[in-house]
């Protein structure tokens, strides 16, 4: 079992940057994949940003450039960096594992961008 505690959200002026971060229970870390995932209200969930567990990256279209995503294994930890944000990123972000054929995900963490 992996659980995943997500910090970082809050408030930030359009143009502004944040940094998600979520940090993981257990000692597989390291062979996990880790990704970032956003839901605005009315959507679908979707794929941000994800690292595999050798550092692999993928990135959807709108964020290519903005957020990128790291890991530190020594600290069981995965980044979103999020920088130039804007309206459009207003969603509530999620951490998700995966490992073993198995998904983990965090509680969410709201990300709002005000003009």
């Amino acid at each position: 079992q992996v659980q995943l505690v997500e910090s970082g959200g809050g408030l930030v002026q359009a143009g502004g940057s944040l940094r998600l971060s979520c940090v993981a229970s257990g000692s597989t870390f390291s062979r996990t994949n880790m990704g970032w995932y956003r839901q605005a209200p009315g959507k679908q969930r979707e794929l941000v940003a994800s690292i595999s567990n050798i550092g692999g990256t993928h990135y959807v279209d709108s964020v290519k450039g903005r957020f990128p995503i790291s890991r530190d294994n020594a600290k069981n930890t995965v980044h979103l960096h999020m920088s130039g944000l804007q309206h459009e990123d207003k969603a509530v972000y999620y951490c998700r594992a995966y490992y073993m054929a198995r998904e983990y995900w965090g509680q969410g963490n709201q990300v709002t961008v005000s003009s």
